[in-house]
């Protein structure tokens, strides 16, 4: 028997007794788990680390894609860096300049029409010459049909002549909201938009034209004789002369369309049966003409020029890739 407040070591354990405490040293077994944690709680502790770092990462990518921006964003809008200097005008100033810039063009073109007019029998003449050899005689059936037919021919190729001022006026009132990448890109889009709708023009007049019109004269030789109204005739080779003009802008709605990031030119060469079909179909919408001869020279033309753009956007992707590398 021991009195209160003694305290009494065992082996066994400890006790806690009534204001008695009896202290018992553990095993090595207990030491090892109470210093050690718990399996469990190691693995719950892994798992939150690598949830941690998860959303980590998720939230670095999700922050560089959304400050990455699309083509159609960085035309919108486009990088600081990437506007010219500062240049603020008010809205009545801006119609002003649009009014001035109408006006211009509108005196070119009708200064143009008006030289090209006193010159009319001239250019008819010329006109007239792919099928001048031909024995083909053109008729005036109508009172007045020269003279509107002569209007008619002024008019065009004074608006062909007054073209590069009224693309001028266009460019200088648009340029000053154009960002310096877009500068950049404009130049060579318009040099050589202009450029191949003049050698549309070319083309139309010294090959297709010629060879469309001999395969009608040739075709009624010996049956009917070659008398054609002057205005419908103007009308076919003029026509014929625009549509081909606007049907060389191919490769230039291409590098456009590369340069905004809409379609690459693996894309564009991977489709080229489809553009062999495409053409044909639109040379035969727009040829005045239903024999397959002269579709057939505007559909090949097309094609090449599809397959020129290809190159041209594929050009551009190498070299931009070339300047990120650098």
């Amino acid at each position: 028997m021991l009195a209160r407040g003694v305290t009494q070591i065992r082996p066994s354990g400890c006790t806690l007794r009534r204001g008695v405490t009896v202290h018992r040293p553990k095993c090595s077994v207990c030491v090892r788990s109470s210093a050690e944690p718990a399996p469990e709680a190691e693995s719950l502790a892994l798992i939150q680390t690598e949830r941690s770092s998860n959303l980590a990462t998720t939230s670095s990518e999700y922050d560089a894609l959304s400050t990455e921006k699309t083509a159609l964003q960085k035309i919108l809008y486009p990088d600081q860096e990437e506007l010219p200097e500062n240049f603020e005008m008010p809205i009545w100033d801006h119609l002003e300049e649009l009014r001035e810039r109408v006006l211009i063009s509108a005196l070119a073109g009708a200064g143009a029409i008006l030289g090209c007019f006193c010159f009319s029998k001239e250019l008819i003449l010329f006109l007239e010459a792919p099928v001048a050899d031909a024995g083909v005689r053109f008729l005036q059936l109508s009172p007045g049909e020269f003279f509107f037919t002569t209007l008619k021919t002024a008019g065009y190729c004074g608006l062909l002549l007054a073209a590069p001022t009224i693309l001028y006026e266009i460019i200088a009132y648009i340029i000053p909201g154009l960002t310096k990448s877009e500068r950049r890109f404009l130049a060579p889009v318009v040099f050589g938009s202009s450029i191949l709708f003049y050698f549309g023009l070319l083309f139309s007049y010294e090959i297709l034209t010629p060879a469309a019109l001999n395969f009608f004269v040739s075709y009624a030789d010996g049956a009917v004789e070659s008398l054609w109204s002057i205005d419908q005739y103007f009308e076919f080779v003029l026509l014929l002369m625009l549509s081909t003009g606007l049907s060389f802008q191919v490769p230039v709605i291409q590098v456009m369309l590369g340069q905004l990031g809409v379609v690459t030119s693996e894309q564009m060469f991977s489709v080229w049966r489809y553009v062999v079909v495409g053409a044909t179909v639109a040379a035969a919408v727009l040829t005045p003409s239903t024999d397959p001869f002269t579709q057939g020279l505007l559909a090949v033309p097309l094609v090449g020029l599809y397959m020129g753009g290809a190159a041209a956007v594929r050009a551009i992707e190498q070299s931009r890739g070339n300047q990120q590398t650098a």
